[in-house]
């Protein structure tokens, strides 16, 4: 089977504008995630999908593969889903572009499972150990049924209980899975779907359309920049894993 790793770059972000060419340690946080991808996978099986011009011409500078992809894709697995017709693939690795410091061997991890061909859909979480990630409405928690099938992500603190206590919790890993099935699904729902308007997590339009997600686990090393802040706990992650 074959496949392909996608890093969706959108430049209006709506929390971060300009989010993929924000330095980390002096590195645009774009080519950080690409070269996490690049440790693991050949350069001609991974592709930027942007929709800006400044994005792609450090692409080029880079080396990195690039692909302008319409201004009005609303999500990033929507602007992985209009190459469908242009890249010759089974399998679709969609990687965040804010995720500037995952894990190598988690992106394999994810690849591994995919080949087996037994899902449509599969997306990464990892274990919550601090409650303030557990608070935090920046942070998708996870829970699923026994088997790892998706029941439901959501910004809020899930699962809870009485007395509002935390006791176990799991994050999402933003590194997806997809088949052309999938994709195909998924770009045929031309506006979010109702759950996926409200918490703004873009895999719950594959719960909505009846379409089961396989969660995984995956390693804590990730960590989403998707505030000014973020950038600083990065930062310090790379100070402390000597990688800055």
């Amino acid at each position: 089977m074959k496949f392909v790793v996608i890093i969706p770059a959108r430049y209006k972000s709506t929390r971060l504008p300009g989010k993929p060419l924000i330095e980390i340690s002096g590195v645009p946080m774009i080519e950080r995630t690409y070269k996490q991808c690049l440790k693991v996978v050949p350069n001609k099986q991974i592709i930027i999908a942007t929709d800006d011009d400044r994005i792609k011409d450090h692409c080029d500078a880079i080396g990195a593969n690039v692909v302008m992809t319409p201004l009005d894709c609303i999500t990033g697995t929507d602007r992985i889903a209009s190459l469908l017709d242009s890249i010759d693939a089974d399998i679709f690795i969609n990687v965040q572009g804010d995720e500037p410091i995952l894990n190598p061997k988690d992106l394999l991890r994810v690849i591994a499972e995919a080949k087996k061909g037994k899902y449509d859909i599969i997306n990464g979480y990892s274990p919550i150990i601090d409650e303030k990630q557990f608070r935090s409405s920046e942070i998708p928690k996870v829970v699923f049924q026994l088997d790892g099938t998706l029941v439901y992500m959501s910004r809020s603190p899930i699962p809870s209980n009485k007395s509002g206590e935390f006791k176990k919790a799991w994050r999402q890993v933003c590194i997806y899975s997809f088949s052309r099935k999938a994709l195909k699904l998924y770009k045929s729902q031309k506006k979010k779907t109702p759950l996926e308007e409200i918490e703004d997590l873009e895999i719950l339009r594959f719960c909505e359309l009846g379409m089961p997600v396989k969660m995984i686990q995956l390693s804590d090393h990730s960590i989403a920049v998707d505030v000014p802040h973020d950038v600083k706990l990065v930062e310090k992650a790379l100070r402390e894993r000597g990688l800055d």
